[in-house]
Order: C-alpha cells, then sequence, then structure tokens
C-alpha cells in the first residue's frame, strides 16, 4: 500500500513554486504495543467520553474545543473558527530564509519527515529547489502548519528528495541553566583525561544503525512467545549501577576491559545468537496489535 501522505501543498521560492507532498520519514508501528484488559474477564478496556459533571456519554459531534480561562471558566472555539484561522502555511511552505546546518540546535529538532514532489508535474522546479539548496550547503527554513498548529521546518537535500524537520518554537525549549546550575565546577586532571581519552579511542567507530539492536523489543517479542508456548516466566537479574571509589582505577580497568572485548568480537562476529531468529524472527510473530 502506498504511503498516505500527512500534508499536501506547495513548496515556494520567491516565485519559484512546485506541489509537494509530506511524509512521514519514521515510523513505530512495527513495535510491540499492548492493550488494557480487565484482569477479572481478560475483555478489552473501552474509553467513552463523558460529561465530567453529569457523568453522561457525549456524541461526538456535541464535543467542541475548549480554552481554560479559570477553574470552571472556558471559552468555546468551533471547528469552523479554527479554519477561519487562516495562515499562509496551511497550503504553502514558504522558504523564509537560509541557514548553516551547524547552526540550529539539536534540541530544536522534534521530527523528520519526507517532501516529494505531488503528481507528474512541478518535478524541475522541485529539484531547482533541492540542487540550489545543497549547493549552497545550506538548510531552507519555512513554515508549515500540521494537526492545527504552524511548525518552523527545516528542508535540506536528501537523495532525490528533501527531508524536513520539524523545529520546536523557543518557548517550547527549557533553559539548560535551570538544571545545569547545581552541578560542580570539578577539576579534571590530565591524566585522568587521557585515561578517557584512551577509552574513546579503544570504542572509535561510524554510526551504523544496523548494528544497535532494541533490546527492549526483542526481550517483549521473546516473553509473548514464551507465554504463547506456555512456558514459565521467570524473573531476571536486574543490572546494578557500581559506586565509583576510585576515579582512576576504574578507568585503568575500563581500558584493560575493552581491550579484552575488542580481542574477543571478530571470535563472535561470525557466530549468530541462538535466539536470534526466535526473537526477532519468531516462526510465529506475536500479534503486534494485540499482544
Amino acid at each position: 500500500m502506498a504511503p498516505r501522505a500527512n500534508w499536501k501543498g506547495f513548496l515556494r521560492l520567491s516565485l519559484v513554486t512546485c506541489p509537494v507532498a509530506l511524509y512521514p520519514a519514521t515510523s513505530e508501528s512495527e513495535k510491540v504495543s499492548f492493550n488494557q484488559l480487565n484482569r477479572k474477564t481478560g475483555h478489552r478496556i473501552k474509553y467513552a467520553k463523558v460529561d465530567a459533571d453529569t457523568g453522561e456519554e457525549v456524541d461526538n459531534e456535541d464535543i467542541v474545543k475548549g480554552y481554560k480561562v479559570d477553574t470552571d471558566t472556558f471559552i468555546e472555539v468551533t471547528k469552523e473558527e479554527l479554519e477561519n484561522v487562516a495562515l499562509e502555511s496551511t497550503r504553502t511552505i514558504e522558504i523564509d530564509e537560509f541557514v548553516d546546518r551547524s547552526e540550529i540546535d539539536p534540541r530544536y529538532l522534534i521530527r523528520p519527515y519526507y517532501l516529494t514532489p505531488d503528481g507528474k508535474v512541478g518535478h524541475d522546479a522541485f529539484a531547482v529547489i533541492r540542487e540550489t539548496i545543497r549547493e549552497m550547503n545550506k538548510v531552507a527554513i519555512g513554515r508549515v502548519v500540521l494537526t492545527n498548529r504552524e511548525h518552523i521546518i527545516a528542508l535540506e537535500p536528501l537523495d532525490k528528495g528533501l527531508m524536513g524537520t520539524l523545529l520546536r518554537y523557543p518557548y517550547e525549549v527549557r533553559p539548560a541553566e535551570e538544571y545545569f546550575d547545581d552541578i560542580q565546577d570539578v577539576k579534571v586532571t590530565k591524566d585522568m583525561l587521557d585515561l578517557a581519552k584512551h577509552i574513546v579511542n579503544q570504542k572509535a567507530g561510524h554510526f551504523e544503525p544496523d548494528k544497535f539492536e532494541d533490546q527492549y523489543e526483542t526481550a517483549l517479542i521473546d516473553l509473548i512467545n514464551q507465554k504463547r508456548a506456555g512456558k514459565p516466566i521467570t524473573a531476571k537479574a536486574r543490572p546494578r549501577g557500581e559506586n565509583v571509589v576510585d576515579l582512576m582505577d576504574a578507568l585503568r580497568k575500563s581500558i584493560g576491559r575493552d581491550a579484552a572485548a575488542a580481542a574477543e568480537a571478530p571470535k563472535k562476529a561470525g557466530k549468530k545468537p541462538a535466539k536470534e531468529a526466535a526473537a526477532k524472527k519468531p516462526a510465529a510473530k506475536p500479534q503486534r496489535k494485540s499482544a
């Protein structure tokens, strides 16, 4: 089934315009999800929308949005009134400026989307905008309305398309000082820093997402498979953090442990974990939507 666009409209750079579609670049639908059940009957729990005062169920057509002014006072806002807040970004991503990627604080990043031409027309204009951003080695900044909210969106080339990353507004980012002010100013000695750098060099590599396994997801699938097979479930020992008494000693021991682990890695590379087939790709997959 073809992916469904979250938004359709136009991408515009000055007088250059093309129709585009915005698709989510990530998905969590493959993750194990759970329903809530009544322990006594095994039936699913159903939620009803009820009036907070009368306790009576309310039909969807009678539900409107309301802004809370004080404890018992709300200002009602209808769907039509919200639609009348017509912003240009509701239908058009207007590129306002170009910035260096390094200038975008990671705290402002929300989620990525794929931006593609919509339909058979406009591919030339789309390519001009994409290649201009690529050649200038910049990130294009615009605005788009999603889920009744206007978002800042950062656009950058990705293969034949564009990746759009939603950005937070400044009022959504908490100041770090509120959390970091109480951290003590500690003088790190050169010896400690040299040992820590050595550990970093031992662990240096390249970011390859395929190397990482969602161990919790694997454990959930293993748990479900065991329960389906009627096997007893036993609790596993929880990892415990150790209280570091001598920091220099801990750094030295870390270097020795990491060196031993690095030597063992090539031996294990050719071996496939025994539980891999049962955990990540089980013969009888757990029903992810109702597990």
